[in-house]
C-alpha cells in the first residue's frame, strides 16, 4: 500500500505543478521540475515525527500540507505540499514510519538533559 499525489494549486486544488510524490511502506520519493528534474528520496524510518498544516485555502480545497522531521542529511524537514488525501497520508507515514524502525531494530534517542542530577559534579 502506499500514496501517489501531485503538489496541486492552492487554489481551486488543480494538479497544474511538476511535483510528485511517490509515499511507499519504506520509501518516501519526491520527484520535481519540467525540464531539470529533482528526485529526492527519504527512508521511513528516517521520519521521526510528523505534522499536518491544514491553512484555511487549503481546507476549502480538501488540501494539505503534511510535514516530516526527519534525520536526512539532505532535508531535515520534508514537506508534502497542497496535497488531496492529506490525513490519511500523515497517519501512513506515522505509522509506517514506526514500523520501519521496528524492522530495522533503531531507535530514536533524544536527550532530555537528564545529565544534570544535581549532585554538584559537573558531566565532561
Amino acid at each position: 500500500m502506499g500514496f501517489t499525489e501531485r503538489k496541486r494549486w492552492a487554489f481551486l486544488g488543480l494538479p497544474f505543478t511538476f511535483t510528485v510524490y511517490d509515499i511507499k511502506e519504506d520509501l518516501i520519493t519526491v520527484e520535481e521540475g519540467f525540464f531539470n528534474r529533482r528526485e529526492n528520496d527519504c527512508y521511513m524510518y528516517k521520519v521521526q515525527d510528523v505534522e499536518l498544516i491544514r491553512s484555511f485555502g487549503e481546507r476549502i480545497f480538501g488540501l494539505g500540507t503534511v510535514k516530516c522531521y526527519t534525520g536526512d542529511t539532505t532535508d531535515k524537514e520534508l514537506y508534502i505540499t497542497h496535497v488531496r488525501n492529506s490525513k490519511a497520508i500523515k497517519d501512513f507515514i506515522l505509522e509506517a514510519s514506526e514500523e520501519a524502525r521496528k524492522k530495522r531494530r533503531t531507535m530514536n534517542m533524544l536527550d532530555i538533559g537528564a545529565g544534570d542530577m544535581g549532585d554538584g559534579e559537573e558531566d565532561f
